[in-house]
């Protein structure tokens, strides 16, 4: 049997079905009970200091290097 041959029979059969049951555990995973808190603490991190506005910052004059 050819390489070409083998590989092709392999990325068929096998790979294929390990590539499918390695999406299935990350999806269970991500779904997994208990993980909602995880998972909102994560999306609300950006407002974790967020109690005003951001101050304005000031423009830095362009300074070229010689």
């Amino acid at each position: 049997m050819e390489t070409y041959s083998f590989l092709r029979q392999f990325a068929d059969s096998w790979a294929l079905l390990s590539l499918f049951l390695i999406f299935l555990g990350v999806v269970v995973w991500a779904f997994r009970p208990g993980s909602s808190k995880v998972h909102d603490e994560v999306a609300n991190s950006i407002f974790r200091n967020d109690k005003k506005p951001a101050e304005a910052e000031t423009p830095k004059p362009h300074v070229k290097e010689a």
